[in-house]
């Protein structure tokens, strides 16, 4: 095979529609957008707009909490890091923390640290150094024989 044989199948892409380029092209003239009028010209925006009536999503009450500093972990299971350990890519001697796990490819970037789920199973005794875990998380991973070290005074989740 050679580059230049490559393609895709024949019929899964269509070429993008040509809007405003003459009568024949189906797409002409107007180029779809109706006549005349305000959205009929470009740089137009008016997404909750009524005609100048209150717009219902600011007749409407607000409702709920919105915490403006929330924390974001990046969540695995067990039952992955088990698969990394099997795998090859995470070392069973040494602690498992976000940077381990960075490196074994199974978390993309560090965030607020990494929250330990109960899914899966897991027979390596490792030594978890993460910021939260849950319960059941800890409770596997200590019947395995290993440890949860919960970084900045966490505490379990449930």
């Amino acid at each position: 095979m050679k580059l230049n044989e490559i393609s895709d199948n024949p019929g899964s892409s269509k070429n993008r529609m040509r809007v405003g380029r003459g009568i024949g092209s189906g797409k002409g003239k107007t180029g779809g957008r109706g006549v005349k009028g305000q959205k009929a010209r470009t740089g137009v925006a008016i997404k909750g707009f009524e005609g100048g009536q209150m717009p219902l999503h600011r007749r409407l009450p607000k409702r709920g909490f919105h915490n403006p500093f929330p924390t974001d972990y990046n969540e695995i299971n067990i039952g992955r890091v088990q698969q990394a350990v099997d795998a090859g890519k995470l070392d069973a001697n040494a602690p498992v923390t976000v940077e381990a796990l960075i490196a074994a490819g199974l978390v993309a970037k560090a965030r607020d640290g990494v929250k330990i789920l109960g899914q899966g199973e897991i027979k390596a005794k490792l030594a978890f150094e993460v910021a939260a875990a849950s319960k059941s998380a800890i409770a596997a991973i200590e019947g395995a024989g290993g440890s949860v070290k919960l970084l900045a005074g966490e505490t379990a989740t449930a």
